[in-house]
């Protein structure tokens, strides 16, 4: 199953890729949303391999998997990798410059399921893959506009 979204934000290419880019706020963000998240690598700067070890709840059970930071092309593209016993993912964020002040970040989410329970799950989802996209849209709408309210606030009026 796969979702994608598109969201024009009104900022600088460079910009927006940093704060997308900013992996400690989210890891900050997971944390305070009840997850428990690790860095298994130590490397200290951002290139293809980072990864994390991601614990949560869903649906009631303990769900582990780990993220890799698939490929890192400063400032057009952001690919990650999840992994579980049970599904796996692919979240790709694309962002194109469509004016020097203007970018647009395609934001597109993929599950495949490895087992038969995950795969009985995602064809319920499927049942809700309109309902989920406009939610993705809207979150990707606020977090759009909280980066060029940032950017607004850094920049000086002229």
């Amino acid at each position: 199953m796969k979702l994608t979204v598109k969201e024009d934000i009104e900022a600088p290419i460079e910009y927006v890729f940093d704060r997308c880019a900013d992996f400690e706020t989210f890891e900050r963000g997971v944390l305070r949303r009840g997850a428990k998240i690790e860095r298994k690598d130590g490397a200290t700067e951002i290139a293809p391999g980072l990864t994390w070890a991601v614990s949560a709840e869903f649906r009631g059970r303990a769900r582990n998997f780990d993220v890799t930071l698939k490929e890192y092309d400063r400032p057009n593209l952001l690919e990650f990798l999840a992994e579980s016993d049970s599904f796996g993912a692919e979240t790709v964020l694309e962002f194109v410059a469509l004016a020097p002040g203007r970018t647009r970040i395609s934001c597109s989410f993929e599950v495949k399921p490895k087992t038969l329970s995950a795969r009985l799950m995602v064809q319920s989802v499927k049942m809700a893959k309109s309902n989920l996209t406009k939610r993705l849209s809207l979150r990707l709408a606020d977090f759009g506009e909280e980066i060029a309210a940032s950017y607004r606030a850094t920049t000086p009026s002229a």
